[in-house]
Protein backbone atom coordinates (compact mmCIF):
# COMPACT_ATOMS: atom_id res chain seq x y z
CA UNK A 1 0.00 0.00 0.00
CA UNK A 2 1.08 3.58 -0.61
CA UNK A 3 0.54 6.71 1.60
CA UNK A 4 1.40 10.08 2.02
CA UNK A 5 2.32 12.32 5.08
CA UNK A 6 0.32 15.64 5.47
CA UNK A 7 0.00 18.17 8.83
CA UNK A 8 -3.31 18.16 10.34
CA UNK A 9 -5.70 19.95 9.79
CA UNK A 10 -5.25 19.64 6.06
CA UNK A 11 -5.32 15.95 5.96
CA UNK A 12 -8.77 15.76 8.04
CA UNK A 13 -9.88 18.49 5.20
CA UNK A 14 -8.41 16.08 2.42
CA UNK A 15 -10.43 13.04 4.00
CA UNK A 16 -13.72 14.79 4.49
CA UNK A 17 -13.40 16.11 0.78
CA UNK A 18 -12.78 19.53 1.18
CA UNK A 19 -9.78 19.97 -0.11
CA UNK A 20 -8.86 18.50 -3.16
CA UNK A 21 -5.57 19.22 -3.71
CA UNK A 22 -2.13 19.15 -2.01
CA UNK A 23 0.72 20.81 -2.58
CA UNK A 24 4.13 19.88 -3.04
CA UNK A 25 7.73 21.65 -4.40
CA UNK A 26 8.30 18.12 -5.91
CA UNK A 27 6.61 15.76 -8.76
CA UNK A 28 5.56 12.26 -8.73
CA UNK A 29 4.39 9.99 -11.68
CA UNK A 30 3.02 8.20 -9.31
CA UNK A 31 -1.48 7.77 -9.56
CA UNK A 32 -4.14 5.52 -7.87
CA UNK A 33 -5.22 4.42 -3.77
CA UNK A 34 -3.32 6.93 -1.59
CA UNK A 35 -4.03 6.62 2.32
CA UNK A 36 -3.73 9.97 3.91
CA UNK A 37 -1.57 9.67 6.80
CA UNK A 38 -1.90 12.53 8.92
CA UNK A 39 1.55 13.58 11.16
CA UNK A 40 2.46 13.96 14.27
CA UNK A 41 2.64 18.02 13.14
CA UNK A 42 0.07 20.51 12.81
CA UNK A 43 0.12 23.58 10.94
CA UNK A 44 -1.08 26.04 13.57
CA UNK A 45 -0.71 29.23 11.70
CA UNK A 46 -2.52 27.46 8.75
CA UNK A 47 -5.70 26.04 11.55
CA UNK A 48 -5.90 29.89 12.48
CA UNK A 49 -5.97 31.32 9.03
CA UNK A 50 -8.25 28.49 8.11
CA UNK A 51 -10.59 29.28 11.19
CA UNK A 52 -10.64 32.73 10.34
CA UNK A 53 -11.42 32.37 6.53
CA UNK A 54 -13.35 29.53 6.85
CA UNK A 55 -15.42 29.68 10.65
CA UNK A 56 -17.53 26.63 9.43
CA UNK A 57 -14.75 24.35 9.67
CA UNK A 58 -13.70 25.05 12.91
CA UNK A 59 -14.77 22.07 14.77
CA UNK A 60 -13.18 19.79 11.83
CA UNK A 61 -9.70 21.93 12.52
CA UNK A 62 -10.10 21.15 16.72
CA UNK A 63 -10.68 17.67 16.24
CA UNK A 64 -8.35 16.85 13.61
CA UNK A 65 -5.48 18.19 16.31
CA UNK A 66 -6.72 14.79 18.15
CA UNK A 67 -6.00 12.71 15.35
CA UNK A 68 -2.26 12.81 14.31
CA UNK A 69 0.30 9.58 14.25
CA UNK A 70 -1.61 7.49 11.86
CA UNK A 71 -3.44 6.76 8.79
CA UNK A 72 -7.22 8.27 8.43
CA UNK A 73 -8.37 8.04 4.45
CA UNK A 74 -7.61 7.10 1.49
CA UNK A 75 -8.05 8.92 -1.74
CA UNK A 76 -7.61 7.93 -5.42
CA UNK A 77 -4.27 10.64 -6.77
CA UNK A 78 -5.58 10.90 -10.20
CA UNK A 79 -2.85 13.29 -11.43
CA UNK A 80 0.32 15.79 -10.50
CA UNK A 81 0.20 19.21 -12.02
CA UNK A 82 1.81 22.53 -12.21
CA UNK A 83 -1.34 24.71 -12.21
CA UNK A 84 -5.21 24.11 -11.28
CA UNK A 85 -8.13 25.82 -10.87
CA UNK A 86 -8.83 24.21 -7.43
CA UNK A 87 -9.08 26.99 -3.94
CA UNK A 88 -6.34 24.74 -2.63
CA UNK A 89 -3.53 25.40 -4.79
CA UNK A 90 -0.70 26.89 -4.07
CA UNK A 91 2.45 25.01 -4.49
CA UNK A 92 4.90 24.33 -7.08
CA UNK A 93 2.81 20.80 -7.83
CA UNK A 94 -0.63 19.78 -7.00
CA UNK A 95 -1.50 16.12 -5.81
CA UNK A 96 -5.40 15.89 -7.49
CA UNK A 97 -7.20 13.78 -5.47
CA UNK A 98 -10.75 12.76 -5.81
CA UNK A 99 -13.12 9.97 -4.22
CA UNK A 100 -11.78 10.38 -0.40
CA UNK A 101 -12.59 8.31 2.23
CA UNK A 102 -12.26 7.79 6.26
CA UNK A 103 -10.89 5.00 7.75
CA UNK A 104 -10.64 4.26 11.04
CA UNK A 105 -7.39 5.55 12.72
CA UNK A 106 -4.50 3.21 12.43
CA UNK A 107 -1.14 4.51 14.16
CA UNK A 108 1.44 4.58 11.67
CA UNK A 109 4.91 6.40 12.21
CA UNK A 110 4.92 8.84 8.72
CA UNK A 111 7.92 8.77 5.93
CA UNK A 112 8.87 11.19 3.71
CA UNK A 113 7.65 11.27 0.01
CA UNK A 114 5.07 8.67 -1.24
CA UNK A 115 5.85 5.77 1.56
CA UNK A 116 4.93 1.44 1.15
CA UNK A 117 3.26 0.62 4.27
CA UNK A 118 1.47 -2.77 5.43
CA UNK A 119 -1.43 -3.24 7.33
CA UNK A 120 -1.71 -5.92 10.06
CA UNK A 121 -4.30 -8.79 9.48
CA UNK A 122 -7.24 -7.41 11.23
CA UNK A 123 -6.72 -3.87 9.51
CA UNK A 124 -6.76 -5.97 5.85
CA UNK A 125 -9.86 -7.81 6.35
CA UNK A 126 -11.88 -4.68 7.38
CA UNK A 127 -9.77 -2.97 4.16
CA UNK A 128 -10.87 -6.01 1.94
CA UNK A 129 -14.84 -5.83 3.65
CA UNK A 130 -14.64 -1.97 2.77
CA UNK A 131 -14.02 -2.47 -0.79
CA UNK A 132 -16.65 -5.01 -0.87
CA UNK A 133 -19.28 -2.41 -0.17
CA UNK A 134 -17.79 0.32 -2.18
CA UNK A 135 -18.86 -0.67 -5.96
Amino acid sequence: MKAISIKQPWASLIVEGIKDIENRNWFTYYRGLLYIHASKGFDIQGANVLTMKYPEYRTLIEKSDQLRGGLIGKVQMIDCVKSHRSKWFQGKYGFVFQSPQKIEFHPLRGQLSIFDFSFNTEVVKKEKQMLLFED
